[in-house]
């Protein structure tokens, strides 16, 4: 009887063996995606490692190189030549051609070349810009393009994993790893409009790397990178990206419009150095256009009495019970609305708080 026992104890034994030894084989050696470059040696490396290197293998097509060309006449001279002002990096946004980039990427540019990943460039054609936003975007006639594949920047969290694939110091298509540092980020745009829900990563971004993608783990695109806060210049691991979500919601309107259709209330406003100065809590509005959603509502601008004295007319205090700071902030609430909307406006007249409802337009009527 004690021999069976023994038996199957010895059984046991091995059975459990053999299980420890298949996981410590399967931990060190993980498999291989299939979507590895059949190129690269996969003994060795790590998940991560192999992570890496097949999203820089299936994106790195997708990313191009910008260049921003300016033309200027020589001094005492009918000459007139194309210098580069600068570059930075894009990537395709569609198989139609449209390339996505920042602003600041192409500001002032005279023309705009493309550079592909196989070396081939093009002459870009500008089809929109958001400069409140840092977005560009442009088009070329080239065949056999790769689209990036979107994500969804509302999934992100402080510290998952991203990649950032640009051209920093011309550098071309260059990858830097990293971790999401924080979300909800604010930061400006070169016309001074504040960029809300920025993501800041510390992956490299240097300059040259504007423009480029961010991406998460599975290839997909989170976000633009746009800028860095460094004393140097160089990358010291604060960098910034505009959220893909935002993207999305610009891109249609620049293939529409050229630029964000922002609907209206159909005013003028103070500077807002001149309502500081004053300490003007608010934005003030200088003229109401007539006909328009704010003069239909009643609102009214400043004021002149038959002495040349001007009398301030509605401050607006808030939209949708919002606090509105500046004109930044008040533009800011009105591109969350789209035009037929009916917003509550409040504002100061005379001591006195207003409330309005107001249907907000759409540009240009």
């Amino acid at each position: 009887m004690w021999k069976w026992a023994f038996v199957i104890l010895l059984g046991i034994f091995i059975g459990t063996l053999l299980l420890v030894t298949n996981r410590d084989s399967d931990a060190a050696t993980p498999p291989v995606p299939n979507q590895i470059p059949s190129d690269i040696p996969a003994l060795g490396l790590t998940r991560d490692e192999i992570n890496n290197i097949e999203i820089f293998s299936r994106v790195s097509p997708s990313v191009v190189h910008v260049a921003n060309q300016q033309v200027v006449r020589q001094r005492f001279s009918f000459n007139v030549m194309e210098i580069p002002r600068g570059s930075g990096t894009g990537f395709v946004w569609n198989d139609s051609g449209l390339i996505v980039t920042n602003y600041h990427v192409i500001h002032g540019a005279n023309k705009v070349i493309i550079t592909l990943q196989s070396g081939e460039s093009y002459d870009a054609e500008l089809v929109g810009f958001a400069p409140e936003k840092d977005i560009a975007l442009l088009r070329i006639d080239a065949p056999d393009l790769k689209p990036i594949t979107l994500g969804d920047s509302s999934d992100l969290v402080v510290g998952r994993k991203v990649l950032a694939i640009g051209n920093p110091f011309e550098l071309d298509t260059t990858l830097t790893v990293g971790v999401i540092s924080a979300l909800g980020r604010e930061i400006k745009s070169l016309d001074n409009r504040t960029i809300k829900n920025v993501i800041q990563t510390d992956a490299a971004i240097n300059p040259g790397n504007s423009g480029g993608p961010l991406l998460d783990s599975n290839s997909r695109l989170v976000g633009v990178n746009t800028s860095i806060i460094s004393p140097s210049g160089a990358s010291a691991g604060i960098g910034f990206a505009i959220p893909i979500n935002t993207v999305k919601k610009i891109v249609p309107q620049l293939v529409a419009h050229g630029r964000l259709f922002r609907p209206i209330l159909g005013i003028e406003v103070v500077p807002d150095s001149f309502a500081q100065q004053r300490r003007i809590k608010g934005v003030a509005i200088r003229k109401v256009q007539k006909g328009l959603p704010a003069d239909k509502a009643g609102m009214v601008g400043i004021r002149e009495d038959n002495r040349r004295n001007y009398y301030l007319g509605d401050v607006i205090i808030a939209v949708d019970n919002e606090p509105v700071i500046n004109e930044d902030t008040l533009l800011s609430l009105l591109e969350q609305h789209k035009p037929g909307d009916i917003v509550k406006v409040t504002t100061l007249r005379d001591d006195e708080i207003m409330h309005y409802e107001v249907t907000l337009a759409e540009p240009g009527q």
